[in-house]
């Protein structure tokens, strides 16, 4: 019984041992994340200044994505509006691919569109204007509301909300 035990242990160390260096060396194999490190190494006035700086640059992607994708000029349809009073824009807003227009586009088959890559961006998923850091972006008018009501600035140093208000309720 006493050799059985003994075997035992040995065999348990061995194990918890195998365990622990294949953990290790998967450890150091690891793949690289977006995810923000517990311990952050660089002052916070360093990393506000950089995105600072980069904010121009950020808010111009963004911008530049928008455009391609929408138009987004203010064209309220007549005499046609939300609850609340507002217009409803008028036509399509997102734009068609490249060359086409509407009226090419709904005359080909799904598997025509998929087949020669035509399907229109603006109906695909709209990425954060900075996903690396990603965050909540509030438009202009809900920041002053909250400014005047809480006197919290949700203003961000790093970019600004990226739709007009003629888009938003």
């Amino acid at each position: 019984m006493r050799r059985v035990c003994a075997h035992t242990g040995w065999l348990l160390l061995l194990s918890i041992s195998l365990v622990v260096c294949t953990g290790l060396a998967y450890a150091q194999d690891a793949k690289p994340t977006s995810y923000a490190p517990v311990v952050i190494r660089e002052r916070f006035e360093s990393v506000m200044a950089r995105m600072s700086q980069a904010k121009p640059e950020v808010m111009k992607r963004q911008m530049d994505l928008l455009s391609a994708r929408y138009d987004l000029s203010d064209t309220p349809a007549g005499g046609v509006t939300m609850s609340g009073g507002k217009a409803v824009q008028e036509g399509p807003k997102a734009r068609p691919p490249e060359g086409l227009t509407w009226q090419q586009l709904g005359n080909m088959s799904p598997a025509e569109i998929q087949e020669k890559g035509v399907f229109p961006a603006g109906f695909l998923p709209l990425p954060h204007p900075n996903h690396p850091e990603g965050g909540m972006v509030f438009p202009l008018f809900h920041i002053e509301e909250i400014l005047k009501q809480e006197g919290r600035d949700l203003t961000r140093y790093d970019l600004d909300f990226d739709l007009s208000d003629h888009f938003l309720v």
